[in-house]
């Protein structure tokens, strides 16, 4: 959630007001998308820098398995390989930037914390002509975590380019991107008592966990994973287009020639390339902990692994290539206006899978069409689209998204109302052929959602009211079972983000969330959520920007999602109901000039005085997955002007 449509985020066109030599202009927009955004260079959020923001549930370290506290369904047609617990972590095409800049801009992160570990992020972009930019991203997180087996490291890559012709009539974008998500899993410690053994107080990395051989040396000297998920995706995304339309006048200033072009009809073609790899392993040496493993699959899997004089060699694995050509037509009634048009096109995807019983081919054929009206006052936005899978392996799926959006005035800012409803195949882990379906069932029926929105975005406040309703939803019951709940799920959710102005320089942020889960259905939610924000912030000394206070995280007790480690898979359970302390964390974030500094003491609510003093009173993210106690992390970003 956000902090309120007036965050004082200082989100500028990044400059160096005193130093015109560094001046730049800057922005960037998605793919698809019509809004110039700008770099956020606020300080009052940790969670916008770090990889888990805030409202995210992990398992206990930086790069396990997560999911959001709001809700949030599928909304995918077509094909799906079933594997989201790492989404949070992935480089992908919806978060893609496209840059536009008058210098070469760089920006380096640096970011550790307790138990050694550390984010790297770097981004470098920069116009190699007026019209053509090219640019690249870097992730990388390594953590090993405060409990044995569950150390992660993840590696992110991606390139990007933006090409607009000189006479403006063709146009090209183009994405190559890597994820490599490397994540141990320990199956959750073997009791909640350890965390209370005064043996374990110091080192929280002796307590016993239920996978992983139980060595405690295992996760801080060695990234290699012996026991946990690795997953692999590649992305090749090419698209080009050609224009046709009107030629105006040509501005000559001294030297410059701009020529001015306004399209009527954009012929446009897409080729997508990806290819994936999900994969579980246990490879463990040792026969002891090759035993202890093994009783794990057999009591909670229904499966026994053999174990050779080498040890443990458990393996489970799908891989899917992807491809994608799409031929569309663009037509513009108002060639001053480029975000009125009008879309038609058609797609082909053919796909193979690759499973333990052999290999799997599959197409689709897809018709899709949109319009949208961004006006030049926004009074009235529209955007109406859709797509229809009209043959092959999703056939039948569709998705079809309508949105009204009005500027009232600059006090009551913006409202906007959306419809979508997604007809979906399940996802192919869910499907007999699955390397991953232990439990050899293929569902037939597709899964139907429809969500219905609302939002209210000014100056002082967002407010978001939703309704999600689903039917044939698909799930794991437990660790492997799957099923389809025959009845309709309806969930209720409203939030709220507001800014508040204590005295002087103290300002309240807070965001609200709530969710009314009716009836008896697989989703667990919390009833209520809440972050609260108490920040001194200013600018100080002239360049002195600083944001420093506490933050405070609450959400009310549930049947949280347990895990399954094999899969990859929340999943629900109602014998644990986990109810924890509000998360309080303090920080001081400073900015001088392009340099800015975070430093954070996370969970300070685990302090524990008796027996004896002690950051040992762990809340819970899952049952027998504790969140460490107290963490300090540190990051600095800072922004080259070349």
């Amino acid at each position: 959630m956000g902090s309120g449509g007036n965050s004082n985020s200082d989100t500028i066109a990044f400059q160096h007001r005193d130093d015109l030599k560094d001046s730049i202009t800057i922005y960037y927009f998605h793919l698809n998308s019509l809004v110039k955004e700008y770099l956020d260079s606020s300080l009052n959020d940790y969670g916008k820098v770090y990889t888990v923001p805030a409202g995210y549930k992990t398992l206990g370290n930086n790069g396990n398995a997560a999911y959001p506290i709001l809700f949030t369904p599928l909304l995918k047609p077509g094909f799906d390989a079933g594997f989201h617990a790492f989404d949070l972590y992935k480089y992908n095409l919806q978060n893609t930037r496209f840059y536009q800049t008058t210098k070469p801009y760089t920006q380096i992160g640096y970011y550790l914390a307790s138990g050694k570990e550390q984010v790297v992020r770097v981004l470098q972009t920069q116009n190699i002509k007026p019209d053509w930019n090219v640019g690249f991203d870097y992730q990388l997180i390594n953590s090993p975590g405060i409990f044995q087996g569950q150390n992660t490291n993840h590696n992110s890559y991606r390139l990007f380019s933006d090409y607009r012709g000189k006479r403006k009539r063709y146009g090209a974008f183009l994405v190559l991107l890597g994820n490599k998500l490397n994540s141990a899993e320990n199956g959750g410690i073997q009791a909640d008592s350890f965390l209370q053994n005064p043996d374990f107080k110091k080192s929280r990395l002796g307590i016993p966990v239920n996978l992983g051989g139980n060595n405690p040396q295992q996760s801080i000297f060695s990234n290699k994973i012996s026991t946990g998920n690795l997953y692999t995706n590649f992305t090749a995304f090419f698209r080009q287009s050609y224009d046709v339309g009107k030629k105006d006048s040509i501005i000559i200033n001294d030297s410059t020639t701009n020529y001015l072009f306004y399209p009527r009809l954009r012929f446009q073609h897409t080729i997508t390339y990806r290819s994936s790899k999900y994969q579980y392993q246990d490879v463990l040496s040792d026969r002891a902990s090759s035993l202890a493993d093994s009783a794990f699959y057999k009591q909670h899997y229904d499966t026994s692994v053999q174990i050779t004089p080498q040890g443990l060699n458990f393996l489970v694995r799908d891989r899917w290539k992807f491809v994608s050509n799409d031929f569309s037509l663009v037509s513009f009634p108002d060639t001053k206006n480029l975000g009125q048009f009008l879309q038609a096109g058609l797609r082909l995807e053919n796909f193979s899978g690759y499973f333990e019983s052999g290999k799997k081919n599959f197409f689709n054929i897809v018709l899709h069409g949109e319009y949208r009206n961004k006006t030049r006052n926004r009074k009235w936005d529209a955007n109406l689209n859709g797509e229809l899978y009209t043959a092959g392996y999703n056939a039948g799926d569709f998705n079809v998204y309508a949105s009204l959006e009005r500027t009232l005035n600059s006090k009551l800012g913006d409202v906007q109302v959306t419809f979508q409803n997604v007809n979906r195949s399940p996802s192919y882990i869910y499907n007999g052929n699955s390397s991953f379906d232990f439990d050899q069932n293929s569902f037939t029926k597709k899964e139907n959602i429809t969500v219905l929105t609302a939002i209210a975005d000014n100056p002082h406040f967002t407010l978001m009211a939703r309704n999600i309703s689903i039917a044939n939803y698909t799930y794991f019951k437990d660790f492997y079972h799957t099923g389809q709940f025959n009845g309709l799920v309806n969930i209720t959710q409203f939030t709220a983000s507001t800014r508040a102005k204590i005295v002087g320089h103290l300002n309240l942020y807070s965001d609200f969330m709530l969710q009314q889960n009716a009836g008896n259905n697989p989703i667990r939610v919390p009833l209520f959520y809440t972050r609260q924000r108490l920040a001194f912030e200013g600018n100080f000394f002239k360049n002195l920007n600083l944001s420093t206070g506490i933050d405070v995280n609450y959400n009310t007790p549930y049947k949280a999602y347990n895990y399954s480690p094999v899969m990859g898979q929340f999943f629900p359970q109602d014998s644990v109901t986990i109810s924890n302390l509000p998360q309080v964390n303090a920080f001081f974030n400073f900015r001088i000039k392009s340099f800015t500094a975070f430093i954070k003491a996370e969970n300070l609510n685990t302090v524990n005085i008796q027996p004896s003093f002690g950051w040992t009173n762990n809340n819970f993210a899952a049952p027998l997955y504790p969140i460490p106690g107290l963490i300090m992390r540190f990051g600095i970003k800072w922004a080259f002007v070349n």
